[in-house]
């Protein structure tokens, strides 16, 4: 099993900067995709940054030039600093991790509000 634990998230002013952490435990041997999802009030889960194997990073168009995704694997970290917020980034959080793609396992998500 492997568990996820987000934390970071909170309350910033529009033009603000958080950085979201993603605490990883259990068997890691099988898992080489990480990401950071995204749920705003009444809309779907979106994946808003990947990062694969070595470092392969992907990016939602809405997020690119503002989001960095980062992992810190002796420590079993991965990282979501976000920089430029809207008040569109508000939403709950969430850190997940596969194989060959981030999905599989959750963490219970943090939650970050832009204000405008």
């Amino acid at each position: 099993q492997v568990r996820l634990v987000e934390s970071g998230g909170g309350l910033v002013q529009a033009g603000g900067s958080l950085r979201l952490s993603c605490a990883a435990s259990g068997f890691l041997g099988g898992i080489n995709a990480v990401g950071w999802y995204r749920q705003a009030p009444g809309k779907q889960r979106e994946l808003v940054a990947t990062i694969i194997g070595g470092g392969n990073t992907d990016y939602a168009d809405s997020v690119k030039g503002r989001f960095t995704i980062s992992r810190d694997t002796a420590n079993s970290m991965v990282y979501l600093q976000m920089s430029s917020l809207k008040p569109e980034d508000t939403g709950v959080y969430y850190c997940a991790a596969g194989k060959s793609a981030p999905a599989g396992y959750w963490g219970q998500g943090t939650q970050v509000t832009v204000s405008s």
